[in-house]
C-alpha cells in the first residue's frame, strides 16, 4: 500500500459564511473554508423562500399566442380577399 497518498485531513476546520458571517466548525481536507451561503441564511432553511409568479408569466404567454393567432387570421383574410378579388 502506498503512503503519503491521502490528505491532511483537519478534524476542526473553520467555514465561514460570507453573506452572514456565522462560522461553525467541522472536519475536512482544508483547515479554513469560505461559502456564500449557509443553513443560516439560505431561504430554503430560513422559510423566507420568494416566490415567483408562474402564473401572470403562463398569462402573457398565453396573449402572445392569441396575438399572434390573430394576426395570421388577418393576414390569411386579406390573402383570401386578394384572391377572390382577382
Amino acid at each position: 500500500m502506498q503512503s503519503n497518498i491521502h490528505p491532511t485531513y483537519y478534524p476542526e476546520a473553520k467555514i465561514v459564511c460570507a453573506s452572514c458571517n456565522s462560522s461553525m466548525v467541522t472536519g475536512s481536507t482544508q483547515p479554513e473554508m469560505r461559502v456564500e451561503v449557509c443553513s443560516n441564511c439560505h431561504p430554503f432553511y430560513t422559510g423566507k423562500q420568494n416566490l415567483i409568479d408562474t402564473a401572470g408569466r403562463v398569462d402573457r404567454f398565453k396573449r402572445m399566442v392569441s396575438r399572434r393567432e390573430s394576426i395570421r387570421a388577418t393576414r390569411s383574410s386579406l390573402k383570401s380577399k386578394k384572391k377572390a378579388e382577382a
